[in-house]
């Protein structure tokens, strides 16, 4: 996605890394969004969902849906890779898969193993009732777009016709990075692969510790049908 943006605002994309607490994480990338006033496009892996009240800013908020089993794989793929002194990159680079799932569902707190989506999501209603799960499929049916990593082709096609009025120069060009484990098998093949790797047992706790970000992905994948 970074690097579809790139390709299509060369000089006016930046990108950025902000605090994980709602508060500060919300002042950041308002502050981000108000002193790079030549930029178009803006990356970020840790920006919450928000819609900060800029005036003569109009945003259009691009996020995409993975299959919470498959997305807890591909990161463990890359952070064993990247290099990093993170604690992510470290563990991963230190213990198998099944490792990294066990010790990061240990840590409560930690969302990277447990509802990941839903740790995400539920920040654009923050504070209001319903259920982390409700609030989530609420905050995907105000999204404008909501793209499927599992359908990306036809994800790009509805961000493009999205996106076409507003930017009639918009190139719906299909970009390949960082792709740390296959792209072409498909999902279920995937996910029979992570459970054969795990053990069935780590994967039955790691499918009941993301209950709720299962039915996030499958109210998309519905979408996408």
């Amino acid at each position: 996605m970074d690097a579809l943006l790139k390709a299509n605002f060369p000089r006016h994309w930046v990108t950025k890394e902000f605090n994980g607490q709602y508060a500060i994480n919300a002042t950041q990338v308002k502050q981000w969004i108000q002193e790079e006033e030549n930029a178009v496009a803006f990356s970020s892996h840790t920006a919450l969902l928000l819609t900060p009240d800029l005036p003569d800013v109009q945003l259009f908020p691009i996020i995409f849906i993975r299959h919470p089993i498959d997305r807890i794989a591909s990161a463990y793929a890359f952070e064993r890779t990247q290099g990093s002194s993170t604690f992510g990159s470290v563990l991963a680079r230190h213990t198998t898969l099944a490792g990294y799932i066990e010790v990061n569902l240990a840590l409560g707190h930690h969302s990277q193993c447990r509802n990941f989506h839903i740790s995400k999501l539920t920040h654009l209603f923050i504070g209001e009732p319903g259920t982390p799960a409700t609030l989530a499929i609420k905050a995907l049916d105000s999204l404008p777009f909501v793209g499927l990593v599992d359908n990306y082709d036809k994800s790009i096609d509805r961000l493009t016709e999205w996106l076409l009025p507003h930017f009639p120069n918009f190139k719906p060009v299909i970009v390949t990075r960082n792709v740390t484990r296959s792209n072409t098998i498909p999902l279920d093949q995937k996910l029979e692969q992570i459970r054969a790797e795990i053990g069935p047992g780590c994967y039955d706790e790691l499918l009941t510790a993301n209950e709720a970000d299962l039915a996030v992905f499958h109210a998309i994948q519905k979408r996408y049908a």
